[in-house]
This record gives C-alpha cells, structure tokens and sequence, in this order.
C-alpha cells in the first residue's frame, strides 16, 4: 500500500536540529524496509490555528509503499518524538497515485539538504 505522511516540525528548531530530525525518519523507513518514494520539504509555514503556543511549523511530507502494520509503529514514533507538533497519515489512492506520478517532476526532491 502507498501512503502520505506529513509532518509538522516545532519552529524553534533550528535548521541543523530540523534537518536532523528528518533524517531520523528517513533512516527509520530504511530500517523497516519502506520503500520511501520521494519527500518534500515545504519550509516554514503558517499554522491554521495556534498548536503549543506556535503560529508556524516546518512542514515536510514523506510518501512511501509499506506493509500498513508499519503505519501503527510509524506513528507511535511520532507521538513520542517532542519535535513534531502535528502530524497525519493517510493511505493513497488509485487516483492520487497517479496524479503524483504525474507531477512528480515538478515536485522539489529535499534538495533543502
């Protein structure tokens, strides 16, 4: 199955303490066999609502093909990490597959690295 994850990093990380946090979960997908398709990361954004006191949050989404039981220790990771402030997974369509492998070159690639 192929999902999207995205997450909302704490704004007063810096930019090193975000970049690592990122690369945590990369290598955490890597550990448990995900095949991590490709990832964005779409910087520093304004939040809808105040979430722990903060306005904004460095957003970056993951989109993978893994085995759903995954989902749930994805998640419990999530919850204990004190850097995300927010975070949803959702399992991806046939329709969206395919709008994705679509505009997949338009997309930016964590270059931010």
């Amino acid at each position: 199955m192929k999902y999207e994850t995205l997450l909302i990093l704490n704004p007063v990380l810096s930019e090193e303490q975000m970049k690592y946090c990122v690369y945590e979960y990369i290598d955490f997908f890597l550990k448990k066999k995900a095949k991590l398709l490709f990832q964005e990361h779409w910087g520093l954004k304004k939040l809808a609502y105040y979430i722990q006191n903060k306005i904004n949050g460095y957003y970056h989404v993951f989109y993978y093909k893994v085995n759903s039981k995954f989902i749930s220790k994805l998640e419990l990771k999530i919850r204990r990490d004190e850097r995300i402030i927010r975070f949803f997974s959702v399992k991806i369509d046939k329709d969206a597959s395919l709008y994705i492998k679509r505009n997949k070159s338009n997309l930016v690639q964590a270059d931010f690295f």
